[in-house]
């Protein structure tokens, strides 16, 4: 550990991360370390049940109702990824119009082609028919037709097309659904972001405590752990490690709720999210619920869990969450938790040690990502661009075949 790095991370939640990823990516050498033995930090998904049960001190013995503890994965800060967190305004009304011709395509009625032969016309050209922008085309291309090179775009557009409709039907089975959610909780998100930092190089050590952060000059130098420095040049942690650089914001309530049946008038849906606006209920701050099931991964067979989340405006805290929970009834077992919301005191340009915010109460990931860019932006003095992390993927990977 004793050694000069260009970054180091402290914290592996999902912020720290991904920023961990593209800092190894652009070419950084980074050392990632987390005091804690597992990933994912307040991001986590806890796995078995018993854990959970531990975490807020109700007793050990959960009901032989709840299933097997290893059959479920409980996310502690629920988020979903939003497909269209990916295109601006108009980009979207465009890229809707192309997944309804899309939808409605039928390589036997020709009426549905709207000027499209699908035996000559290139995908290319689809994609400039609908004006459709460079990310939505990767996007498109990629993760959804789930292509690895760009050849099909100057291939006849059938398979492409075809590609896209089995997608949005798949998607279509679970609710129609513009969320996205991975299997077996976010807890995976913030480890697949580590195992590609890993591939980059950088280096990852749980269980590490972290004595100090050495300063010289009012600038960072290094992390003390164990006796041992590793000096860097710049920072990157969760607000927990710098208590002294960060202030208090708000506070959170979160309640993890396990039901044994879907959300009533959802259409028996196995995941949803519920926004009950501000004004519906005379506060400042919408109320959200997210909901995953035994679908996902995360709980037991015909188990559902609902999270509950709102930003508190009063000293009672459970009294503003109950029209949501309301909408959950019958509710198996609740398990509560307040957290205090925190952001850092400065940009960290002097000291170079970078805070993330602590994670809000919304269900979606859009403030996570402003965080992410706005604390790239600072260290690199840039805007973050995702092309250029993709260049530099192929630089070192090679052009992937198909």
């Amino acid at each position: 550990m004793d050694e000069e790095y260009d970054v180091i991370v402290l914290g592996t939640g999902l912020t720290e991360c991904i920023l961990s990823g593209i800092m190894s990516v652009n070419g950084k050498k980074v050392l990632h370390m987390d005091r804690n033995p597992y990933y994912g930090g307040e991001s986590s998904s806890i796995t078995p049940l018993e854990e959970l049960y531990k975490r807020f001190n109700l007793p050990d013995s959960q009901p032989e109702s709840m299933g097997r503890g290893r059959d479920w994965n409980v996310d502690l800060i629920p988020k979903f990824l939003m497909a269209n967190d990916l295109m601006g305004m108009f980009e979207k009304r465009r890229f809707r119009k192309f997944l309804v011709f899309v939808a409605n395509f039928d390589e036997n009625d020709p009426k549905t082609f709207e000027g499209v032969d699908p035996k000559t016309t290139t995908m290319r050209d689809v994609y400039k028919k609908f004006d459709l922008g460079q990310d939505v085309i990767d996007f498109t291309g990629h993760a959804l037709a789930l292509y690895r090179t760009d050849d099909y775009l100057d291939v006849p557009c059938l398979d492409t097309i075809n590609r896209i409709k089995l997608y949005s039907e798949s998607l279509a089975r679970y609710g129609k659904s513009p969320y996205l959610y991975p299997l077996y909780g976010l807890g995976e998100l913030p480890q697949g972001f580590a195992r590609l930092s890993a591939i980059y190089g950088g280096t990852y050590m749980l269980n590490k405590p972290v004595d100090e952060i050495v300063v010289e000059g009012g600038k960072v130098v290094g992390v003390k752990s164990e006796g041992e420095v590793a000096r860097c040049k710049q920072l990157i942690c969760d607000p927990s490690y710098i208590p002294d650089r960060v202030r208090k914001a708000g506070q959170v309530i979160r309640v993890i709720c396990i039901l044994s049946h879907p959300i009533k008038n959802t259409n028996d849906a196995n995941s949803c999210q519920i926004i009950i606006p501000q004004n519906q209920v005379n506060r400042n701050s919408d109320i959200y619920v997210c909901m995953i099931s035994y679908a996902h991964n995360v709980a037991a067979q015909g188990k559902y869990i609902a999270i509950v989340s709102t930003t508190v405006e009063t000293s009672e805290p459970e009294t503003e969450i109950e029209p949501a929970l309301e909408l959950l009834e019958p509710i198996d077992q609740k398990f509560v938790a307040i957290s205090d919301l925190y952001e850092p005191t400065d940009d960290g340009t002097e000291s170079q040690v970078f805070a993330s915010r602590s994670y809000d109460a919304t269900t979606h990931f859009e403030t996570t990502c402003n965080d992410i860019k706005d604390i790239y932006k600072r260290m690199t003095g840039s805007d973050f661009d995702f092309e250029n992390m993709k260049r530099k993927q192929n630089d070192v990977f090679g052009e992937d075949e198909q």
